[in-house]
């Protein structure tokens, strides 16, 4: 299969402090995790006219032609997690970090390569 470029709104997930969780509840945090993409996650990009290009375990990368949507994305994700913890003990709750960068990406089998797949969210500068 040939390989495109285009330019691209790439969003990059992932769970705050997935190993303790994992460590002190594999079994309820992985259930946690599943009703989180299945009922908020999944539907939102979809919404927003996004792609999952792969998961991570506890994360994602996604694909958007518009960083509009992309941001509308994240921003919904963020105030329904928001709400979603708001009954949970503090210790117990799934939280994502996301970062946004827009560039061109190369595609190939369904997968996206490049500089533009380089996010460099405030969590890891």
């Amino acid at each position: 299969m040939t390989a495109t470029r285009r330019l691209a709104a790439i969003l990059a997930a992932d769970v705050v402090g997935y190993s303790r969780l994992i460590g002190g509840d594999e079994g309820s945090t992985l259930q946690a995790f599943k009703a989180i993409r299945a009922e908020l996650l999944d539907p939102t990009i979809a919404a927003h006219n996004g792609r999952i290009v792969k998961t991570t375990g506890n994360g994602l990368l996604v694909e958007f032609s518009s960083v509009v949507d992309a941001l509308r994305c994240a921003t919904e994700v963020q105030v329904h997690m928001a709400e979603r913890n708001a009954t949970v003990p503090t210790d117990k709750r799934i939280e994502f970090r996301v970062g946004i960068n827009v560039g061109d990406v190369v595609v190939e089998d369904g997968d996206i390569f490049g500089d533009g797949v380089n996010v460099e969210p405030a969590w890891k500068a």
